[in-house]
């Protein structure tokens, strides 16, 4: 059996089944992409749900031990690198480690692995941020501000980003081709567009003809079902 006493984090959260994956999550879009890569690739693990608005959660020296940034997902693996556990943070890094780990879903050499890796990195440096402040202005505390102006540059810098991805997928049925961890980085921002924040119309995503069929592939996938679902209240 694995030893994960050297992680603090494993003191308020126990692991249930110590030899698996340990995964501390929201069913937030960042959450998602973790929890539905581990069920693609057919992973154990367990699920620890983790209040992004408790301060006795994310803020506490536990979890702090494990991700210093203070968000959501983090995981120890207990059979990493030479058999070692391993703990992690940061859904791209999260992402590529599972797919170097299973040999899933990211190209292990080549132009497509670095074509993936960039969509990737598209995601977390563009997409997710500029959707993160659409729903913040549009949907949560922001939407009390009167001034329009930051209302409209994320309304326009979310649609410029959706014609980049809509462009991308004209003729794909996934961003590099093959299904990828770049879809499920991707797609769950869409999804949260739709569900969380309500701003289809305002962001234009419902004239994207592409993006649209896109995000249906992705949400009738069964394992995206049940990914969606880990970390729920």
């Amino acid at each position: 059996m694995a030893d994960l006493s050297d992680f603090a984090i494993t003191r308020r959260w126990p692991p249930v089944r110590p030899d698996v994956i340990q995964l501390y999550t929201l069913n937030t879009p960042n959450g998602i992409k973790t929890s539905v890569m581990l069920e693609e690739c057919g992973l154990a693990y367990d699920a620890h749900r983790i209040s992004i608005s408790d301060p006795e959660d994310q803020f506490t020296p536990e979890f702090l031990s494990l991700n210093p940034n203070n968000k959501i997902p983090a995981m120890i693996d207990p059979n990493g690198p030479g058999g070692q556990p391993i703990g992690l943070f940061e859904t791209g890094a999260m992402l590529i480690y599972l797919g170097d780990k299973t040999g899933q879903f990211l190209p292990a050499e080549g132009a497509a692995r670095y074509h993936t890796i960039q969509w990737l990195m598209w995601q977390m440096g563009g997409l997710g941020p500029m959707f993160g402040q659409v729903g913040y202005f549009h949907r949560y505390k922001g939407s009390e501000i009167e001034d329009p102006r930051p209302r409209t540059r994320y309304y326009n810098e979310a649609r410029r980003i959706l014609g980049v991805l809509d462009r991308q997928l004209d003729g794909r049925d996934w961003i590099t081709g093959e299904y990828s961890i770049a879809d499920m980085a991707v797609a769950p921002w869409l999804r949260t567009v739709r569900v969380n924040y309500q701003a289809e119309q305002e962001t234009g995503m419902d004239g994207f003809a592409n993006v649209q069929a896109y995000l249906e592939r992705f949400l009738a996938r069964p394992a995206v079902q049940r990914g969606i679902e880990v970390g729920a209240a």
